[in-house]
Formats: structure tokens, C-alpha cells, sequence
């Protein structure tokens, strides 16, 4: 009887320590399980906060969002994050950067963290010369071998013979269409980036028409021989610049039409482009814009850093602390080529980068899926990898959007356009765990975004001495590069 009773006792006590097991492993966590509780959660879809939400976190991915008290026991306390009265975000997205630069391999892999440290978690890299680093650079990521933002990449761009941009793939017939798609297919790139600065209208019509048969979203310039209607019927992906737009503002196809037929130069139509730019036109053309899936990157930063370089040379930067000598020798050329503008010159540049930028509202009052981008790479003068992408949310607030729209257009619009937001771009459970916290909230002003209380990527938590650490072991690398050329 004694034994029948202590053999009862013995499996009701293993039926409650399975039952706790069972409790304890009901979301079948790692011991790299973080715990993010008591934040402001932003739904950058709609702009409603959610308020003292706890988000469960493990192997890169948001498990769950609920009550703090429900999860505190599922996690180590050294793995939980206090984010009282912080605001969380998605991770941002800088749709238009170019890790680029054959001798500025080093450069690039010690700048790859400091997107990261800025909230920046996902990058889409334009193609360049490193394409097949870059390349190796979103696998590694992937595998968490390096640290870096998720690089969505199109590897080494479509141009023609003699293109002005070093490591392009030149093409000059279907032929060799063919085997640069070829060769893009074999890399698995992530889309098809292609421009016009030798490549003729035809081929690169037919260039887009190629690659989307094989299923590549296409991004890039328009050419002066075509119209931009011409790439969006065939599918064309996002219009990278917003100075491609102010062609919408004139009689585009008749402009086309005469280039076409010798009868005006690409000079002489750019210049018609320039001083015939019609608001209501551009409005309606933008209205039938919005009616497709093209989205348009502006790159506003770019232009704002050279129409203002009278104004501001950017020698105290103090990122330039992250930067090598050898990067930023690279923004002399465009320098040098604005080194004897008269101040009627400097005055056109100017007001030809306010007359883009107050484009934007009507973009988005015409449903346009605008994409926050910054162009940042070596060879764009000052404009600072992931720093960049800051200062053009903020250029899109000057320009009239809402801090909402602007979250969106460093968010979700990418994700949509990359096919991704099912699985990134919101704090949702099943998402990605790549968040951003804020000290102060971004819906009220976009320059929150720039107050940065911590970071999560790919589920790993950096608080604010973590990042610290990132941004000197940038600057300290940048050191010791600048110091072994010397």
C-alpha cells in the first residue's frame, strides 16, 4: 500500500514538472532569448501606438507581444530591456546606397557595423565595382559571420560601351544582353539595376523587357531617348532620382520624339526639361504614375550637399571620423567639376534641388510608393554612409510629407517593393526582429530617428554602450587603414 502510494506521488510530481516543462518551452526558446518590455510600439502602417507591450524575441525573430508578466519568467533577466517611455520602430531602410570602390574593400566592411549603430538594418545596394563582394557581403550577413545591415543587392549594373562607371557590365547588342543576364542569374542577384550613360534607349528597352521575363524587378535612370512612361508599362521597378520626374512637367514625348529624330541634342533636351517644367502637367502624369507598381527613390541628400557646398564645405563633420583618407578622395571629382560655376550657376543648382524636393507631396497625393534613399557611396560628395539616410528623412519632412509617410518610406514601402513584408518591416509577431528604440517620438518629428536609445538586429540587442563600441571601433579601424597607406 505504501509503495502503491509513494509510486503515485512520484508520477504526479513528474506530471507537474512536465506540465512547467511544457509551459517553459511553449515558445521553444533559445538562451539567446531577449525581452524587450515596457516601449512604445509604433505601427508604422496606420500610426497607432501600442503602449507597455513586451516583445519576446529568439533566433532573429518576434515570437510574441504581449503582457510583460506573461513572458518575464520565459527569458534570462540579463536578456530583458527595460524600454520604458522609448518608442520602437521598425529597423530602417536605405533603399539606394553603393558599397562600392575596388581599393576601398577595407573601408567598406569596417563601415558595414556603423549602418547598424544607426538604426540602419536594412540596406539595397545599387550595384558597383565590388559586385561580387558585396555579393559575398549579404551571405555572410545572412550566415552572422560579419555584423551589418540585410543587403538586398543588384551586383554590377547594366550599361554601354565606354560607360563612365567603373565595373559596369557593358552590353552592346541582345547578345550580350543575354550573357550579362546570364551572369547577374548565376550571382542570384536581388534585382536588375540598369543606366543610360551609354547605353541607347532600344537596348535598354529591351534590357528591361529581358530581365523581367526572368523575374528580376528592374531599377534604374531614365534614358533621354525614351519616356518614363515607356519603362513603366514595361514593368520597370522604381525610378531611382527624383530629377528623372521633373521630365513629366513638359511635353515628354514630343522631347523624345525630336531626340530620336536628330532634330535636338540630349544637351538641348535637358535644357527644355529644365526650364519647361509645368507643375499641372507633371501632377497628371504623376496621377497615372500612381495607378502602376513603379515607386521613385528622390536621393534628395545628393543634390542638397552640392547645391549648398557654397554654404557649407563640411570640413568639422564628424563623420568623417568613420572615413578614410582614400574614401574621401573620391569627392573631389564632382568638386572639382563645380569649381568654376558663376553665382548664377550655384543659384540654378539650388533652385533646381528645391523645385525636385517640393515634388515629393505630389508623389505621395498620387499614391506614388515613395523609397527613402540616400545614394551614399564614395563617390557621392559628403553624402555619409547611413548618416545620409537620416538627413534625407529629415529633407523629406522639409518637403512637406508627414513624419508617418516618412516612417513609411523607410519601412514598409521597401518592403513591399522587395516583396518582404510579410516577414520584415513591422514589430509584428513572425517579423523580423530588427527595431529601432527612440528616446523621443518620431511621429511628432522625424529627427527622433536620430535619437537613438538602442538597436536591435536580427534579434541581437545593442544598447547605447554597445553602439559606442561599434562607432569606435569604425573610427579606430579608420585609424589604422589611413596610418598602413601612409
Amino acid at each position: 500500500m505504501k509503495k502503491s502510494l509513494l509510486f503515485s506521488i512520484i508520477i504526479s510530481v513528474l506530471f507537474i514538472l512536465s506540465c512547467k516543462s511544457e509551459k517553459k518551452s511553449a515558445f521553444k526558446l533559445s538562451t539567446n532569448a531577449i525581452l524587450v518590455y515596457n516601449g512604445k510600439i509604433i505601427n508604422v502602417t496606420n500610426g497607432e501606438i501600442l503602449k507597455d507591450k513586451a516583445i519576446l524575441i529568439d533566433s532573429g525573430m518576434i515570437k510574441a507581444i504581449g503582457d510583460y508578466e506573461i513572458f518575464k519568467s520565459e527569458v534570462d533577466t540579463n536578456h530583458q530591456y527595460n524600454a520604458s517611455n522609448k518608442f520602437i520602430i521598425p529597423g530602417l531602410w536605405d533603399m539606394h546606397v553603393h558599397i562600392e570602390g575596388e581599393n576601398l574593400v577595407e573601408d567598406n566592411l569596417a563601415l558595414l557595423p556603423v549602418f547598424v549603430a544607426y538604426g540602419v538594418t536594412t540596406v539595397r545596394d545599387m550595384a558597383s565595382d565590388l559586385g561580387e563582394q558585396v555579393l559575398e557581403w549579404r551571405d555572410e550577413i545572412e550566415q552572422n559571420k560579419i555584423l551589418g545591415p540585410q543587403i538586398f543587392t543588384a551586383g554590377r549594373k547594366l550599361e554601354g560601351v565606354n560607360s563612365i562607371w567603373k565595373g559596369d557590365l557593358e552590353i552592346a547588342n541582345e547578345e550580350e544582353l543575354s550573357e550579362m543576364l546570364d551572369k547577374l542569374e548565376s550571382y542570384n542577384v536581388d534585382l536588375v539595376k540598369i543606366t543610360e550613360n551609354t547605353l541607347p534607349g532600344p537596348l535598354f528597352l529591351k534590357s528591361v523587357q529581358e530581365a523581367k521575363k526572368r523575374g528580376f524587378m528592374v531599377s534604374g535612370h531614365i534614358p533621354i531617348d525614351l519616356t518614363v512612361q515607356e519603362l513603366v508599362d514595361e514593368g520597370f521597378t522604381s525610378i531611382e532620382h527624383a530629377s528623372y520626374a521633373l521630365r513629366l512637367g513638359n511635353d515628354e514625348k514630343d522631347i523624345v520624339a525630336k531626340v530620336k529624330a536628330g532634330e535636338i541634342t540630349k544637351e538641348r533636351a535637358n535644357e527644355l526639361y529644365a526650364t519647361g517644367f509645368d507643375q499641372e502637367i507633371a501632377n497628371l502624369a504623376y496621377q497615372k504614375l500612381g495607378k502602376t507598381i513603379v515607386a521613385i527613390t528622390p536621393t534628395l541628400i545628393g543634390g542638397k550637399q552640392l547645391a549648398y557646398l557654397d554654404e557649407n564645405n563640411h570640413e568639422n563633420d564628424a563623420y568623417l571620423a568613420y572615413l578614410t583618407n582614400r574614401f574621401t578622395s573620391n569627392y573631389q571629382w564632382r568638386i572639382d567639376r563645380m569649381a568654376n560655376d558663376s553665382p548664377d550657376d550655384r543659384q540654378a543648382r539650388k533652385d533646381r534641388y528645391q523645385l525636385i524636393a517640393k515634388q515629393l507631396p505630389y508623389f505621395q497625393e498620387a499614391g506614388i510608393n515613395i523609397l527613402a534613399g540616400s545614394d551614399a557611396a564614395a563617390l557621392n560628395t559628403y553624402v555619409y554612409p547611413a548618416q545620409s539616410l537620416h538627413e534625407e528623412l529629415m529633407l523629406f519632412q522639409d518637403a512637406g510629407l508627414t513624419p508617418l509617410q516618412i516612417l513609411q518610406s523607410a519601412t514598409i514601402n521597401g518592403a513591399k517593393l522587395m516583396g518582404t513584408l510579410t516577414t520584415m518591416a513591422t514589430v509584428e509577431v513572425n517579423k523580423q526582429a530588427d527595431l529601432v528604440l527612440l528616446n523621443s517620438n518620431p511621429l511628432e518629428d522625424i529627427k527622433a530617428t536620430q535619437d537613438i536609445y538602442a538597436v536591435v538586429n536580427d534579434g541581437e540587442y545593442f544598447d547605447k554602450d554597445k553602439i559606442d563600441v561599434l562607432l569606435e571601433n569604425a573610427k579606430d579601424r579608420k585609424m589604422e587603414l589611413d596610418t598602413e597607406r601612409n
